[in-house]
């Protein structure tokens, strides 16, 4: 009996050093495990915690015009900007002991581990909030043991890098709460309207029980469900100290305005402008397509909602709604070029191409002031006359004859001056400045105005028969009406990442690229095609508009067969208009060929409505004389008409208009002699 106790005992102290030893070796092993693992973690370094979310679009008063997505719903919102009835909710239902465990808990881990055993598969879950934001961010949710593994690996390099406020603004902003909601600030406002901060202790708990099965716990899926577990979740925040009975109660019985409704759903404001801004994101500041959709980009941009409103109903109530013409628009601040509105069509949803940026069009005599720029720095003044008559002009060598017209081939037969021949539209005095310039100045003179599109070397380019975008005659006369200096269509002021952090900023670059004193020539003498002293009411290409205007404009209109534009500004505001067919179809109702110039106006009035009427101040170094319209000369105060104009000083003229004595002469002959020619501009329109 004795010998049989003996061999037990000792088979059982084999069996217990075997036991210690494999014990001692699995337990330096898992250590070895573990510490290897945390070397491993600690050598790949925090992980990239960059997660799609909508990119929005602000106006320049900085409200939401639109956003970018891929039917995700995404926005970023920092942890003190997330209500803490939603944090503490969210830490009492989903993970306890968050604060205080190193990305894994212990207790639930060996429980589940249970669980999966008897039922042999993998049935219970044990993450914590750590653990749940690693899956959201770099894995897929599969119950797998491997992925699992991996899970564990992110977790670690989430905990050993990130503070733990950081990992919980992290998950909070990228849990799914249902019905595309990705992130406690949309889910906000699609379940309640409001943003993450401001729910109260009610809406908090219902909104943190979704994650757990968006389809079976939204109250749009089930209102029961929804509440049983609002329910469970008090409880727990109420065990675990973070309400009180009574708040509990409250809450539980409290009615909630649901909304279930996203932000931003429709067509976004001015569709056509926010193209624009993609397109500038993608060619001028080099985003790629998945930042812009996915990046959580806040681009902040030039757009003034009050002026994109005023620009789309001024199109929509001066084309006629039957009628198939087009409209392009654009709007800018002449001090840094910011586009305030754009319209790149009448209906976006029909044709989203953009006609203020992408279609290029004869401009027709809008180009006029940009070639008697020209003129004036070649020694031109607005006194510089020519003979207006039918003139057929030779070209390449001789071999060409180009024979510009004037509208309804009316034509002076006299000396005009470029005052006149700009304010009257006069085509052949345009023809004969630019062959006399050099066909090239125009060319490389429109360049320095921002016209960028290509122009065709050609004696009728003076008449705009070369195309270009609308937003590029807007710029061009921008440059006139801030008196010469470089601007640029600026449609982004800023870019920020999801973080906040700035990443592009707009800075304005202040360069001189016209003579102030010739950029303010010119704009005085665009102010002429509203003067009636510019040799009769109705002469002046700006003659309909006058009983509307209610303060000074600079402008001008330009008509081919197919375009109608109106170009023109104030000092504080520019805008370019153009209407016509897509398709290049000629226009033929009068009516339609005075929708430009009726949009620009409407548009300009009810624009500047609010703000103060400003002149244009004539710059340093020019001078202002009365001269007679019809010759250009001094006009003495015997003079019948007379028209204040404004020269580079220097340049204005010294000899004085007799014309009018002459008149006087004729007085005193005999009746028979007083049956003169009478002068050009009475024989052209017919007075």
């Amino acid at each position: 009996m004795e010998l049989m106790t003996d061999q037990r005992f000792r088979k059982t102290i084999k069996y217990l050093r075997a036991l210690i030893f494999f014990g001692l070796a699995g337990l330096a092993l898992a250590t070895i495990v573990y510490f290897s693992l945390i070397g491993y973690a600690k050598l790949q370094g925090p992980p990239p915690l960059a997660v799609p979310q909508s990119s929005l679009f602000f106006s320049n008063d900085g409200t939401v015009i639109g956003e970018s997505h891929s039917g995700q719903k995404r926005y970023w919102v920092a942890l003190k900007d997330i209500s803490p009835h939603l944090i503490n909710a969210t830490i009492s239902i989903e993970d306890r002991t968050f604060f205080t465990h190193n990305g894994f808990d212990y207790k639930r881990i060996a429980g589940a581990a249970l669980a999966d055993v008897k039922a042999m598969s993998k049935v219970q879950g044990a993450s914590t909030i750590t653990q749940q934001y690693a899956r959201n961010l770099f894995l897929e949710h599969d119950k797998t043991w491997s992925r699992k593994a991996t899970e564990a690996l992110y977790t670690l390099r989430l905990e050993m890098n990130y503070s733990k406020d950081e990992i919980l603004e992290g998950y909070l902003n990228t849990i799914y709460y249902g019905h595309g909601a990705y992130g406690v600030q949309a889910a906000s406002i699609y379940y309640f309207g409001k943003d993450a901060k401001n729910l109260s202790l009610a809406e908090a708990s219902m909104l943190a029980g979704i994650p757990k099965g968006p389809s079976i716990y939204s109250p749009f899926s089930s209102m029961e469900k929804a509440k049983q577990r609002q329910q469970t979740i008090l409880n727990t925040m109420k065990a675990n100290g973070y309400i009180t009975e009574l708040a509990m109660q409250k809450a539980s019985i409290e009615k909630l305005d649901l909304v279930g409704e996203h932000q931003h759903n429709r067509i976004g404001t001015a569709p056509y402008f926010q193209d624009a801004v993609q397109n500038a994101l993608r060619n001028s500041l080099n985003f790629d397509d998945r930042t812009i959709s996915l990046g959580g980009l806040r681009i902040y941009t030039t757009l003034d909602l009050e002026q994109q409103e005023v620009a789309e109903e001024s199109i929509s109530k001066m084309i006629a709604d039957d009628s198939e013409i087009q409209a392009g628009m654009v709007a800018m601040d002449p001090k840094n070029g910011y586009v305030n509105a754009l319209v790149g069509g009448r209906d976006y949803e029909e044709s989203p191409f953009n006609r203020a940026v992408q279609a290029v069009r004869q401009p027709g005599s809008t180009m006029k002031p940009i070639l008697y720029y020209a003129a004036l720095e070649n020694g031109f003044t607005p006194s510089t006359t020519m003979k207006s008559q039918l003139t057929t002009f030779l070209f390449d060598d001789g071999r060409s004859k180009y024979t510009p017209h004037n509208f309804n081939n009316k034509y002076a037969e006299d000396d005009i001056t470029m005052a006149q021949a700009l304010a009257l539209s006069d085509n052949v005095y345009a023809v004969k400045t630019h062959l006399f310039l050099g066909e090239d100045t125009l060319i490389e003179t429109a360049k320095r105005f921002g016209i960028k599109t290509e122009m065709e070397k050609v004696p009728s380019l003076a008449l705009g028969t070369s195309g270009v975008r609308v937003i590029e005659m807007a710029n061009a006369y921008s440059i006139l009406a801030n008196g010469g200096k470089k601007v640029e269509p600026v449609l982004i002021t800023k870019v920020e990442n999801h973080k906040g952090e700035v990443i592009y900023e707009y800075e304005s670059e202040k360069k001189e690229i016209l003579k102030p004193e010739l950029a303010s020539v010119m704009t005085h003498m665009l102010t002429g095609i509203f003067d009636k002293k510019l040799n009769g009411y109705a002469s002046v290409t700006g003659s309909t508009l006058i009983k509307k205007m209610t303060r000074p404009y600079a402008a001008k209109s330009g008509t081919t067969e197919t375009d109608s534009w109106m170009v023109g500004y104030t000092p504080q505001l520019v805008s370019a208009v153009w209407t016509g067919y897509d398709k290049g179809k000629p226009i033929e109702l009068t009516v339609e060929k005075s929708y430009a110039k009726n949009i620009w106006m409407d548009f300009m009035e009810k624009a500047l409505d609010n703000e103060p009427v400003k002149k244009f101040k004539a710059a340093k170094g020019t001078v202002a004389v009365y001269v007679d319209p019809a010759n250009g000369n001094l006009a003495s105060d015997n003079c019948p008409v007379k028209r204040e104009t404004l020269f580079a000083a220097g340049t204005e003229p010294t000899e004085y208009c007799t014309d009018h004595l002459e008149h006087e002469e004729h007085k005193e002959e005999k009746p028979e002699m007083k049956k003169g020619k009478k002068p050009w501009y009475k024989r052209w329109f017919g007075l």
